[in-house]
C-alpha cells in the first residue's frame, strides 16, 4: 500500500489490522477498500459456500439414516463443526465485508478479537462438548 500517512501514527487497535491502518492514510482509500472487499469475496465467501454445500449434502445423507440414535450422533458431530465455522466466518464477514462507517472502532476491535483469539480458544471446548464427562464438568461449573 503506497499511501501517504499523516497525523497520529498510532493504530487504534490491538494489532496492525489493515482497516485501522487505512484510517491513518491521508489519501483516498476507496480503491484499497474495494480491493479488500473483492479479496474477501474469494477468501471468505468462497470457502464458506463450499462448506455450506458440503454440509447440505451431509444433511441429506443424515436424514436418510434410519436409526434415531445414528441421526442424533451425526447431528452432534456436524453441529459442533458448523458452530466453529459460523463463528469464524460470521465475525470475519461482518468485520471485512460491511461498510466501515457502520462499525465504530471499539466494535471492530471486539470483532477482530473474536475471530483471531476467542474462536481458536473456544475450538477445544466446542469440539469436546460431545464428550459426556466434559458436559458433566461444564454443568457443575455453571
Amino acid at each position: 500500500m503506497r499511501l501517504p500517512f499523516c497525523g497520529p501514527h498510532e493504530i487504534n487497535h490491538f494489532f496492525c489490522e489493515i482497516l485501522s491502518v487505512l484510517k491513518l492514510a491521508c489519501a483516498d482509500t476507496r480503491l484499497n477498500q474495494m480491493v479488500i472487499f473483492g479479496t474477501c469475496v474469494f477468501i471468505l465467501l468462497g470457502p464458506l459456500c463450499l462448506v455450506l454445500v458440503s454440509y447440505s449434502c451431509i444433511l441429506f445423507a443424515i436424514l436418510r439414516i434410519q436409526s434415531r440414535e445414528g441421526r442424533k450422533k451425526a447431528f452432534s458431530t456436524c453441529s459442533s463443526h458448523l458452530c466453529v465455522v459460523g463463528l469464524y466466518f460470521g465475525s470475519a464477514i461482518v468485520m471485512y465485508m460491511t461498510p466501515n462507517s457502520s462499525h465504530p472502532e471499539e466494535q471492530q476491535k471486539i470483532l477482530s478479537l473474536f475471530y483471531s483469539l476467542f474462536n481458536p480458544m473456544l475450538n477445544p471446548l466446542i469440539y469436546s462438548l460431545r464428550n459426556a464427562e466434559v458436559k458433566g464438568a461444564l454443568r457443575r461449573v455453571l
